[in-house]
C-alpha cells in the first residue's frame, strides 16, 4: 500500500516538474533585455553581436532554444552560465549549502516557536495569553520578511552591535561565525511562518482537546500534562507535518529576498544577479533547481505523513 501511495507521489511530482520546466523557460523570454547587449560594450559591431548570439544559441528560434534545454537536462545538464564562465550546475552546488542552511534554521526556528506558541494559546483557550500568542502569529503573519530583516539590523546590528549587518561565514570555518551571521536573516525568514503554524497548531490542539479519547484518559485519573505530551500533542502534530511543506517553499522563495537583504552568497542572491545580469541559463537552472527541492520536500512530507497517519494511503 505505501509502494503504491509513493508512485501516486512520484508520477505527480514528474508532472509538476515537466511544468515547472516549462515555466521556467517561457519566464525567461517575458524578461526585457538582451544577453549579447549585457557581454558586449555599446561600441560592438553588429557582426560581432551576430557572431556571440550564434556562439550562445541565442539565434535559433524558441522551440530550437527548449528542445536544446530539454537535451541537455536529460543528459544531467542545466547549461552553461553567460557570465561566470562555468556550469550552472557547479555555480548552484557551490552556493545551495547556504541556502539550505538558512532554510534549515528559519524552519526550525518557525516550527519550534510556532508549535510552541499554538500549543500554549489552546491550552489558554479564550484567555489573554491566547489572544497575546496569536496576536504575535498574525503580526508575523502581517509584516514582509524583507521589513522585518531590515528592523533587525537596525536594532541588532547597528544599534546593539550583538551580529553583523550582512555576509557569511561557512559552519566549518566557525561553528560560533556561522551561527552570529544566520541569527537575524533566520529570524526574519523564521517568524514570518511562524504565525502560520502557530494558528495550526492552535486549531489542531483544539480539535484534539474535545476528543472522545482526551476526556477518556482525563475520566481514568491521568495527569494533565501527561494527557497533552502523550496523547493529544502527538495526534495535533499530524496536521502541522502536511504544511512543513509548504512552509517550507515559503521559506525557499523568501530566502531570494533575504540573501538580498543580508548580503549571504546563496543560491537566491545568484538568481537575482543573473536576472540583472540576463543570465538566462542561471535563471532557467536556478528556478529549476530549487522546484526540484520543494518537490522533494514536499514528497518526503507526504511519505511521512502517510507513516504517521495510514488513512492518507488510500486517497
Amino acid at each position: 500500500m505505501l509502494v503504491a501511495f509513493l508512485f501516486r507521489r512520484l508520477g505527480g511530482a514528474a508532472v509538476v516538474f515537466l511544468l515547472v520546466s516549462m515555466l521556467a523557460f517561457l519566464l525567461v523570454w517575458l524578461i526585457p533585455g538582451d544577453a549579447v547587449a549585457v557581454l558586449l560594450d555599446a561600441a560592438a559591431s553588429p557582426e560581432e553581436t551576430a557572431r556571440l548570439r550564434a556562439a550562445l544559441g541565442l539565434d535559433r528560434s524558441p522551440l530550437a532554444q527548449m528542445l536544446a534545454w530539454y537535451g541537455g537536462l536529460a543528459r544531467g545538464q542545466l547549461g552553461h552560465s553567460l557570465l561566470l564562465n562555468r556550469s550552472v550546475a557547479e555555480a548552484l552546488l557551490e552556493r545551495l549549502p547556504i541556502t539550505l542552511s538558512l532554510t534549515a534554521l528559519a524552519l526550525a526556528i518557525a516550527v519550534v516557536f510556532g508549535t510552541s506558541a499554538g500549543v500554549g494559546a489552546a491550552l489558554a483557550h479564550g484567555g489573554w495569553l491566547d489572544q497575546l500568542l496569536m496576536g504575535v502569529a498574525l503580526f508575523g503573519l502581517s509584516v514582509p520578511d524583507f521589513w522585518l530583516g531590515l528592523l533587525f539590523i537596525i536594532v541588532f546590528a547597528l544599534g546593539l552591535g550583538w551580529f553583523p549587518t550582512g555576509g557569511f561565514v561557512p559552519i566549518s570555518e566557525s561553528l560560533a561565525g556561522w551561527a552570529r551571521s544566520m541569527t537575524l536573516p533566520g529570524l526574519a525568514l523564521g517568524l514570518t511562518q511562524m504565525g502560520f503554524i502557530a494558528r495550526m497548531a492552535r486549531s489542531s490542539m483544539l480539535d484534539v482537546l474535545g476528543q472522545d479519547f482526551v476526556r477518556t484518559a482525563e475520566a481514568k485519573g491521568l495527569s494533565r500534562s501527561r494527557i497533552i505530551l502523550a496523547h493529544a500533542l502527538p495526534n495535533a502534530m499530524v496536521p502541522i507535518v502536511t504544511v512543513i511543506g509548504i512552509v517550507t517553499g515559503a521559506l525557499l522563495g523568501g530566502s531570494v529576498v533575504i540573501e538580498q537583504v543580508f548580503s549571504i552568497p546563496g543560491v537566491g542572491r545568484l538568481i537575482v544577479g543573473a536576472i540583472l545580469a540576463r543570465d538566462f541559463p542561471v535563471i532557467q537552472g536556478g528556478l529549476l533547481f530549487l522546484a526540484g527541492v520543494y518537490l522533494l520536500v514536499n514528497l518526503i512530507v507526504d511519505l511521512l505523513y502517510a507513516v504517521i497517519d495510514p488513512r492518507v494511503r488510500l486517497a
